[in-house]
């Protein structure tokens, strides 16, 4: 249930100063695979021969990828929207565009609720970004607002041809679409349809694409990663790409995310545990521990079968760092099984940890359920939650001063530098704040850990 905004502002110099031209300001908003699609648009915006503009205040057009995932994303989107549209009632901007899951989940009723939208385009009309844009251009003001919906689902976007938001040494590499989970809380499937795998051959292709343009850290991404390839019929299909991920030159980490719990098995463990290029890092989103809870979410997974996974990945990794996302009260949820969702946490010990407070979404079955916990029980027990998790976290990050690492440098300033251990997801977990690096950002150096900033550790380049 991981989100998070990215403002993302680029600018493309106009060639003939006399040149007419029509700037593109580009918001993006949501999770790691509402990225790729934003970098996929921003690509296709730039070869249509618009400048992208840096200031998305006062730029020709403005499009506003959006996420709708959860109550905090939609209001974050709605925001960014009325903020586009109070520009251009004061004429800095001539047109609103939105993209993206909010707008695949409201279609019209997004246009009706913000008034002064141009054009709403649903995830399945993506790479008609720029035509839409020369449509809305086209039409004089003011005018209703285009809704480019349709029923998403049903084909694979390629990803290929992308301009990049994030720097230039690390990419998101999305293998599939969608989600076939029936989770009694999400949206996702109603939003971007059942999981779809993107065929091998594409994958590879963009991930060259990726890496000969500089990555050399991919993070695999999907909403159920390791259901890779069951719907093309094939055995361990997640296993199989990532051996083929592997033989990437000059390719140097991969990072697998969004594992779902009941999908992960001995041989998955096995792979990662063996691969020279996968790091020790399992994102395992559990979503909560007590089996009622579980099966009342629909979740396929246990209690009994997530404590074995946590104990077979230690065993064949020592060093794995564990990642998870968990719900505190949902609805019906008692203060016993809350109680055992924090008893587990601090068994756990979990290197990171998200904890979002239920959120009743329109069109789930969970919404609907008896028992619903007022706000301030939920926000008491993501307080509680987090509690936990800090005072784990801490000890553990104490325990670490002198350890040596490999650290992937990703940004350099005049007085530090800062880069991530394998332990550390880029966007959603802490940095590695180094000292005296003498390095440039894609670079891996050696570090050792001599302290710790909050949840940040402070470490020195050593020789």
């Amino acid at each position: 249930m991981d989100f998070y905004g990215i403002m993302c502002y680029f600018f493309c110099p106009m060639g003939q100063k006399r040149q007419k031209y029509v700037s593109v300001g580009f918001v993006a908003l949501g999770c790691p695979k509402n990225i790729v699609d934003s970098e996929v648009m921003l690509a296709q915006i730039g070869q249509a021969g618009f400048v992208l503009s840096s200031d998305p205040d006062s730029a020709d057009v403005v499009v506003i990828n959006t996420c709708g995932f959860i109550e905090p994303a939609k209001l974050e989107a709605l925001d960014a929207i009325r903020q586009a549209v109070r520009q251009k009632k004061k004429g800095r901007i001539r047109k609103v565009i939105v993209a993206g899951c909010l707008s695949e989940r409201m279609g019209q009723a997004l246009a009706d609720e913000v008034k002064g939208i141009d054009a709403v385009i649903g995830l399945s009309q993506r790479d008609q970004v720029a035509a839409i844009i020369q449509n809305c251009l086209a039409e004089s003001s003011p005018h209703p607002a285009e809704i480019y919906v349709e029923p998403s689902g049903v084909g694979i976007h390629d990803d290929r041809g992308r301009l990049l938001i994030t720097p230039g040494h690390w990419a998101y590499l999305r293998i599939s679409e969608g989600c076939s989970r029936k989770c009694s809380f999400c949206t996702i499937p109603a939003i971007r349809g059942k999981f779809r795998s993107k065929p091998m051959e594409i994958v590879l292709d963009e991930a060259r694409e990726l890496v000969s343009s500089g990555a050399v850290e991919l993070s695999v991404i999907a909403q159920d990663s390791n259901f890779y390839g069951r719907d093309m019929g094939l055995k361990d299909g997640l296993i199989q790409l990532i051996g083929q991920l592997e033989k990437i030159e000059p390719l140097r980490w991969l990072r697998l995310m969004y594992l779902y719990p009941a999908g992960v098995d001995d041989a998955l463990i096995q792979a990662v545990a063996q691969s020279k290029k996968i790091v020790h890092y399992i994102d395992m989103p559990i979503q909560h521990i007590n089996n009622d809870i579980l099966h009342s979410m629909r979740r396929a997974d246990s209690k009994e079968h997530t404590i074995e996974l946590v104990e077979k990945a230690r065993t064949a990794m020592p060093n794995v760092a564990l990642r998870t996302t968990v719900i505190a009260g949902y609805p019906g949820e008692t203060e016993a099984q809350f109680e055992e969702l924090l008893e587990f946490v601090r068994w756990a010990g979990f290197d990171a940890l998200g904890c979002f407070p239920f959120y009743a979404e329109a069109g789930t079955a969970a919404a609907e359920l008896p028992g619903q916990i007022p706000n301030d029980t939920k926000n008491q027990r993501v307080d509680a939650l987090m509690g936990v998790q800090q005072s784990i976290v801490f000890a553990k990050m104490d325990a670490r001063i002198g350890a040596e690492w490999t650290v992937l440098v990703d940004e350099v300033f005049k007085d530090e530098a800062v880069g991530r251990y394998y332990g550390q997801a880029p966007h959603i977990d802490s940095v590695c704040k180094i000292q005296n690096a003498r390095a440039q950002a894609g670079q891996s150096i050696q570090i050792r850990v001599i302290g710790r900033d909050g949840y940040d550790f402070i470490v020195e380049q050593i020789d």
